[in-house]
């Protein structure tokens, strides 16, 4: 096979990177390992950045995405049994966030890309062996499809398969450099078929530790608790999770958190994680295959997009100028954002929980912080742009 960009992974990142190439004329070909239903209900989180949202709805995927999307312009910051809500609109000139499960997402841009004439070809099963060639004019990716190795011809190459797939893998470990921070704690969540107790998203921060209460429709609530890193799930009964959101997030005033049944749960370990550069040669990394950032920010997902929408840009622009300078600079044009994500993610979970080694002293701070946020309208404002997304640049 033959083409010039062969995507792996064909979650978000990879099929709206094929979705705005096919749309600019570009030919791309997607390998996605596992198959069509399995890639259609991994679960993940759902907060879309103002930016992500703009760019599903330019490129053909909004349509589901608003009649069906909950629309949240600010969030509620929970301490000292208080209550504080950051205005989005007002301190970032009328920016939002939307709730819409990226498992959605994946739905709409694989039903635009397969259902739809003329798209570009999305290989399910389609398992990517090795990246040849990398740093050449002529990269190769080898797979296994239909019983057979197979390979794909590129004139680039897009790693959109995650911290674990092969791209990451594929640059010389002398050419890189990773950053990594692993936190003391873990997220327990929480899927539960009860009405959200909340209209946006509250944070809290309690002498117990962290909880936040999402959701994933107007009957679905989705809810998370700090616990330790070696948690069993199976030790919380379904009781003992809601008496302990109940006590996290508890208010002087008069307020209930509604029960319902809780259909799953599961551990989410806590981890920041940088890979740079984020291109070696033809081929270009995205999303979790160059970085993680923990979800207290909600900004994977977005990351991931910004990603590729700055690929698809630098691969425009060559097309149409002949230009690879902004391909040159698609690394560290990723990267600065990249860090910024890192940086607010980082300040939200640390402020947010409670270290087990926290001393006296660190609590003030961090209780400081959210005074600061809750009392300034700068501090307030700060909060809310990088929540809903910085500017790409």
């Amino acid at each position: 096979m033959r083409t010039t960009v062969g995507i792996i992974g064909g979650g978000p990142a990879g099929l709206l990177l094929a979705r705005l190439l096919h749309r600019a004329g570009i030919d791309c070909v997607v390998l996605e390992s596992r198959d069509r239903a399995y890639a259609e209900r991994r679960q993940r989180a759902g907060i879309l950045e103002q930016g992500t949202v703009d760019v599903l709805r330019e490129c053909g995927a909004g349509g589901r995405l608003d009649r069906e999307g909950l629309l949240h312009e600010g969030i509620e910051l929970r301490f000292e049994g208080r209550a504080h809500r950051v205005d989005f609109p007002s301190a970032t000139g009328g920016k939002s966030v939307m709730v819409y499960a990226q498992t959605e997402i994946v739905k709409d841009l694989i039903a635009l890309q397969v259902d739809e004439p003329g798209g570009p070809p999305l290989l399910f099963e389609a398992e990517a062996l090795a990246i040849e060639k990398p740093d050449s004019a002529a990269p190769v990716i080898r797979f296994h499809h239909q019983g057979r190795e197979q390979t794909l011809s590129c004139d680039y190459v897009a790693g959109c398969d995650g911290f674990h797939g092969i791209a990451r893998r594929a640059i010389p470990a002398d050419r890189i450099r990773t950053f990594e921070h692993t936190y003391p704690y873990s997220w327990l969540g929480v899927l539960a078929d009860v009405a959200p107790s909340c209209e946006e998203l509250i944070y809290a921060r309690h002498r117990r530790g962290f909880a936040l209460h999402s959701m994933r429709s107007p009957q679905v609530s989705r809810l998370y608790l700090q616990v330790p890193n070696d948690t069993d799930p199976a030790d919380w009964s379904h009781e003992r999770i809601w008496d302990e959101l109940s006590a996290r997030f508890a208010l002087d005033g008069d307020w209930t958190l509604e029960r319902g049944p809780i259909t799953a749960t599961s551990l989410t370990p806590m981890r920041s994680f940088v890979q740079e550069p984020m291109r070696h040669g033809r081929l270009f990394l995205a999303g979790d295959a160059a970085h993680i950032v923990p979800p207290t920010g909600a900004k994977g997902l977005n990351l991931a997009v910004s990603d590729v929408i700055t690929l698809a840009r630098a691969l425009i622009h060559h097309q149409e100028t002949g230009s690879a300078e902004l391909l040159d600079g698609y690394s560290q044009t990723c990267l600065r954002r990249v860090w910024q994500a890192e940086r607010f993610s980082y300040f939200m979970t640390d402020t947010l929980h409670r270290r087990p080694d926290e001393s006296p002293f660190e609590d003030r701070v961090r209780l400081a912080r959210l005074e600061r946020i809750a009392s300034s309208p700068t501090a307030s404002a700060e909060l809310a742009e990088n929540y809903v997304g910085l500017p790409l640049s």
